[in-house]
């Protein structure tokens, strides 16, 4: 079994990798580098692949798919979960940067329509390939990918999250033997602090915002993020307005559709019916003028809801903007954090409600990653990815050293054999 490493290699974007076993092939995952100007992974010819299979939804690892379904009749694999996100996340990837696109709607649809969904732990052929889901514990429906070919297994990570959340109940432990593993490195160097105290502290923020007489804003990844956040504060106790906007709201219909890939469907659903539902622009305006919390997208505050909430509540020091998702350099959440502006009626303000940042992330921390794999059993090699150099470099570092396997930072079109 061979591989190839079309993405993601050093840094965090265009996750794709090519699997090859005698005359199959097949794509792990095939993202996108969501910047102004996307960023693609390597070029294969569709006519060469027996199909994509998907780890997860997010768009570094699924916003590039629709390019193999151009005119091709290849098959996608994915949990079902995953087949329902990556389709409302790909199309409003359209609606938002199509003129920068290699493709459009219509190769979404022919996507779709290719597409076949599988559970945990239910292995398919796809080609020569026997693959397998396990529960990733990122976001719901995200899977840890088994392929096996001839007497070899690879496992690979997609994205991790040992830990479990209000939402999930955190990766599967036991992932047998591998030959190889590709695993992502995005917090490889550091811990992220106890989960318990990043709710705490929170909600101690919220009321003190709201008991004051102002609004706090949470720009919130629709899938996962959102939910989360809701989630937090009802779990609390929170007896102040709680309203959440935008795409979230698709999510959370299907999320409720598929309970089984959820580790408490109830506590989800009670936090839904606590919550308002903003659908239009008079909604909106009130909600700007009214003590409470207001949860939207975009994370990053790169388009959705959250850039109108944004410029209404950013100037009043009432207010509050809570930071709970990373923020890529560039972006308008990072030139926030960074140096407390932001665009206010066209031109770089300086932000006069109250900043602050909560480690919320869906991905493992260091120790919970290297526990993980480590767990893994066999003498695998490690191939690391999806993290920007240093964390890559210090992850392979790590697993050489502490584990004695071979590790390697991997590079664009390095291709190795399992």
């Amino acid at each position: 079994m061979e591989v190839k490493v079309l993405g993601a290699a050093r840094q965090v974007g265009r996750s794709a990798f090519l699997v090859t076993h005698k005359d199959s092939k097949i794509l792990l995952d095939y993202g996108a580098m969501t910047t102004k100007v996307p960023g693609f992974p390597m070029h294969v010819p569709p006519k060469d692949i027996k199909g994509i299979v998907l780890s997860h939804a997010h768009l570094d690892h699924s916003g590039a798919a629709p390019l193999h379904f151009l005119g091709g009749k290849m098959k996608l694999h994915a949990t079902p979960v995953t087949s329902e996100l990556s389709n409302i996340l790909i199309q409003d990837f359209i609606k938002i940067s199509g003129q920068y696109l290699p493709f459009e709607f219509l190769d979404l649809m022919a996507m779709n329509s290719n597409t076949v969904n599988h559970g945990y732990m239910e292995p398919f052929q796809v080609g020569d390939f026997t693959v397998s889901f396990y529960d990733a514990g990122h976001i719901p429906g995200s899977a840890v990918v088994a392929v096996e070919a001839g007497n070899k297994r690879l496992l690979y990570t997609g994205d991790i999250n040992g830990e479990e959340t209000n939402l999930l109940a955190g990766s599967w432990k036991n992932l047998g033997e591998a030959d190889m593993v590709i695993t992502e490195s995005t917090y490889a160097t550091a811990d992220h602090p106890h989960r318990s105290k990043a709710e705490s502290e929170l909600v101690d923020f919220a009321r003190q915002v709201v008991e004051r007489g102002g609004v706090l804003l949470v720009p919130a990844f629709s899938v996962g993020r959102a939910q989360e956040i809701a989630m937090t504060l009802v779990k609390a106790g929170f007896r102040h307005p709680i309203a959440m906007d935008g795409m979230a709201l698709k999510v959370n219909g299907i999320l409720l559709r598929y309970q089984e890939y959820l580790k408490d469907p109830t506590a989800l659903r009670r936090t839904m019916e606590t919550i308002e539902e903003v659908t239009s622009w008079t909604q909106r305006r009130r909600l700007t003028k009214k003590p409470g919390v207001i949860v939207s997208p975009a994370g990053m505050l790169v388009g959705g809801s959250s850039i109108f909430y944004n410029e209404h509540l950013s100037m009043d020091e009432r207010n509050g903007i809570a930071i709970v998702s990373f923020q890529v350099p560039g972006t308008p959440g990072r030139t926030l954090i960074d140096k407390g502006l932001t665009i206010y009626r066209g031109k770089p303000t300086k932000v006069r409600a109250e900043v602050r940042r909560f480690d919320f992330s869906s991905h493992s921390g260091k120790s919970s990653l290297f526990s993980d794999l480590k767990g893994i059993g066999g003498s695998p090699k490690f191939l690391t990815v999806h993290g920007e150099e240093a964390s890559c470099l210090a992850l392979a570092d790590q697993l050489h050293t502490e584990l004695g396997v071979e590790a390697t930072a991997a590079m664009p079109g390095q291709e190795f054999v399992a």
